[in-house]
């Protein structure tokens, strides 16, 4: 079969090291949660030492504790603009070893956050570190969608969320107080995706460039045919060459598209609110207050250890992970994220049911138990993982880089929007807090189902092409109601 023929060792080393990106941007996400009572006691001591208003107010302590989480995502908000004029200046491999840089640097100052002002250096850190997964969470799905076979490119786009979850798994396990998520050791859990950072670092070295980027961008033919070799194996190139040539030949009549141009143009309009919408869906959907809360949740249910629960929820997050990595190119995007949304929603309302009358009934907390593990897998199955590599495919070279900045901006500010407010939320709705992403859900379903294009196994013209279409029939059913309504005048 052609396809296995594709997957050579050089693309699964490229792929492999490319979306270690991705697993120090979940590790991030996850690792502050476990040892939150222990950095606070830490904070607390420090700022004891420092300032006599913290018996007079707790509330610093909250709003240090806060910046501690949230300040991540102000990084990764900043850097997502910047990502596609560091892909194009310095290809996508240098960007990545350069950026590698804050990674190692964020996660040095966590380390040795024992040794100064722990919560100057930790927020300083995960700042830096946010900087750095802004930076990555662009350049990496720009790079593996470039290197990967069109039979493959959802494939191996899903592993970006495979990796993601991973970090988040392993940053979980390695919180429990037994190990790194005690009083001595969090400064080594926080830091320890520097590690990640290093081996990304190294094997970069040995990956090569991006062959759309040296074809298309810088126009070098045969350094562009080699390193297709160098990732199909004994494959023809001249396909893809062909189909790179036609691509640059776009490109050339299509200029470079900055973020201004991709609003402002009506060509684009369609595609930007699809790549917008699938961002803030994947964040808004209720996924991240799931991890938050869950094991708030399974303590109410009356689960012993509520940690070991939670960390059951990151294995099943992770086993579906893979199961979508196969299933998202025998069933297509459009329809994988659907059933999801479809799915989630469904789990959401029978959270909220399971919540709401948890006081009546004793047995509602499976219920609640077993809807959140639902959420979980659906989440999985289509709005986790295509939300990051859809965008690519939905735009051509021209406006590319600045469709990918603009739609990794979005996810991040989404991001830190729920992580600032979900907790007031929760305190202010009680169990009914899930009604209100269930509500979300149905919109996002709604808005998918007319609006998301199938991109599985199509080039990137012709998906242009289907909202081209989609925007004529629109302009044409106009046309028709302003005929009708002028004949009935």
């Amino acid at each position: 079969m052609q396809t296995e023929k594709h997957l050579t060792g050089t693309l699964i080393l490229s792929v492999f090291t490319a979306v270690l990106g991705f697993f120090q941007y979940g590790y991030s996400l996850g690792v502050i949660n476990a040892p939150q009572k222990v950095i606070e006691a830490h904070y607390a001591h420090v700022l004891a030492d420092t300032s006599e208003d913290l018996a007079a107010s707790p509330h610093i302590l909250t709003m240090y504790w806060s910046l501690s989480v949230s300040v991540f995502a102000i990084g990764g908000m900043v850097s997502s603009f910047t990502v596609g004029w560091i892909g194009d200046r310095l290809g996508r491999v240098k960007a990545m070893l350069v950026v590698n840089v804050l990674s190692i640097a964020g996660n040095l100052l966590m380390g040795l956050a024992k040794f100064g002002p722990s919560h100057i250096l930790i927020i300083s850190g995960r700042a830096v570190t946010g900087l750095y997964c802004g930076l990555s969470s662009g350049l990496v799905p720009m790079y593996v969608s470039e290197v990967s076979p069109t039979a493959l490119r959802g494939a191996l786009g899903t592993l970006h969320q495979l990796a993601i979850v991973t970090g988040i798994l392993f940053s979980q396990i390695l919180g429990l107080d037994f190990l790194l998520g005690n009083d001595e050791m969090w400064p080594l859990l926080l830091g320890l995706s520097g590690v990640a950072a290093l081996l990304q670092f190294f094997l970069l070295l040995l990956c090569p460039e991006s062959p759309r980027y040296l074809y298309i961008k810088l126009g070098k033919v045969e350094e562009a045919k080699k390193n297709l070799k160098r990732l199909r194996g004994n494959c023809d190139p001249m396909k893809e060459i062909e189909e790179m040539e036609k691509e640059k030949q776009e490109a050339a009549s299509e200029k470079k598209v900055s973020i201004r141009q991709l609003f402002t143009s009506s060509k684009y309009r369609q595609a930007v609110i699809v790549a917008l919408m699938v961002q803030i869906s994947q964040q808004f959907s209720g996924i991240n207050a799931i991890f938050y809360y869950s094991t708030n949740i399974f303590e109410r249910a009356g689960v012993d250890q509520p940690v070991y629960a939670t960390i059951g929820v990151g294995v099943v997050n992770t086993v579906f992970t893979v199961i979508s990595v196969f299933l998202v190119e025998k069933a297509g995007r459009r329809s994988l994220f659907l059933a999801g949304l479809m799915g989630m929603l469904a789990s959401a309302v029978a959270m909220t049911v399971g919540l709401v009358l948890l006081s009546k009934f004793a047995w509602m907390s499976y219920v609640s138990m077993v809807a959140i593990f639902l959420f979980v897998i659906f989440f999985e199955v289509g709005p986790g993982p295509i939300p990051w590599f859809i965008v690519a495919e939905l735009f051509s070279q021209g406006p590319r880089p600045a469709a990918i900045a603009v739609a990794g901006f979005c996810n991040w500010a989404c991001n830190f929007i729920v992580g600032m407010c979900f907790q007031y939320i929760a305190d202010l709705c009680g169990p009914y807090v899930f009604a209100i992403f269930a509500g979300l859900l149905l919109i996002f379903f709604l808005f998918a189902h007319f609006k998301v294009p199938e991109t599985k196994g199509k080039s990137f013209e012709e998906i242009a092409a289907v909202f081209r279409r989609k925007k004529l029939s629109a302009k044409a059913m106009t046309e028709l109601q302003d005929l009708r309504r002028s004949e009935e005048a």
